[in-house]
């Protein structure tokens, strides 16, 4: 009790010996210089952040100009600080040798950190499947505990509407995808790592690995390792093939891999097609480098690191 009227007694005095529009002007946000020790990974981070070439690119660029944009953290009870935005900025600044990184230090709780850390990642150029998939289901669990619905509800079908506007389609209304897409997405949570590495990398196509995911794991693991030994990789209608024996208790290892040799004597190739799809993609991300290079000067890129 005593503690809570010194703390009222402070605020009337604050009130009284400071203008309305001092008090505003505190609750500002303001750049301060950070030590770059004192600032942690936001927890479950989903975006990659990868000391590749580009990266290296950024880090010469801070070490001749500096950080031309503000991180955005929040401050820790134990007095450090947690990065919401500027993950590969604050990498782009160990690597360059510098100390201290300028940011922005903002009051935010769990979920408004969250939803920050996601929007402000999702403006980049690219996003591999995996970083949206497990951004969009952390965003939207945050939602759903600010609106007080169910966090549990991540299974429900594609496509499914619900009667009233609530998180999911909020979530679509302030993100460049879809409400379906987005379902789309966090399906993708639910596949092994190894398989969704290969969605990653574009062996496997984004709709097959949505119909993939409603596979056990056991199961997924059967499939990834029948796809090495059959260099081949499921169609759309081979991956719904195999989600409806799965959810008819059937699929064995002897379906999977019944279905995986007629993937690999299709007339169009399954077989290889992973590899061509990664070729693809490899060809795309060697475009899109030799674009970034030669706008290497402009500021955006600091932006949503």
């Amino acid at each position: 009790m005593a503690k809570s009227n010194a703390s009222g007694l402070l605020t009337s005095l604050d009130s009284l010996f400071t203008t309305q529009e001092q008090r505003d002007e505190a609750k500002r946000d303001s750049v301060q210089d950070i030590p770059i020790s004192q600032i942690s990974d936001f927890p479950e981070h989903p975006f990659k952040v990868k000391q590749d070439e580009a990266m290296l690119e950024m880090a010469e660029s801070v070490r001749q100009y500096g950080v031309l944009v503000p991180g955005l953290v929040r401050q820790l009870e134990d007095g450090s600080y947690q990065m919401v935005s500027g993950h590969r900025r604050k990498l782009a600044s160990e690597l360059a040798g510098r100390d201290t990184i300028p940011c922005i230090v903002r009051d935010l709780t769990d979920d408004e950190a969250v939803i920050i850390m996601v929007d402000s990642n999702l403006q980049r150029e690219r996003v591999l499947p995996s970083e949206k998939a497990f951004a969009y289901k952390m965003k939207l669990d945050a939602m759903r505990r600010q609106q007080g619905e169910r966090t549990d509800l991540t299974c429900v079908p594609v496509g499914h509407k619900l009667d009233s506007k609530r998180s999911r389609e909020l979530l679509a209304d302030s993100s460049p995808d879809s409400n379906t897409q987005i379902q789309r997405y966090i399906r993708l949570t639910n596949l092994i790592p190894e398989i969704l590495d290969m969605v990653d990398d574009g062996r496997i196509a984004f709709r097959p690995a949505v119909e993939l995911s409603y596979l056990a794991e056991q199961e997924q693991c059967t499939l990834y390792d029948t796809m090495g030994r059959e260099d081949c990789t499921p169609s759309l209608a081979q991956a719904i093939k195999m989600k409806a024996f799965s959810r008819d208790g059937k699929l064995t290892d002897a379906v999977i891999l019944s279905i995986m040799e007629d993937a690999a004597r299709a007339p169009s190739a399954h077989r290889g097609a992973g590899r061509f799809r990664a070729a693809a993609a490899r060809a795309a991300r060697s475009a899109a480098g030799a674009a970034a290079a030669a706008t290497a000067a402009s500021l955006w890129r600091f932006w949503w690191a």
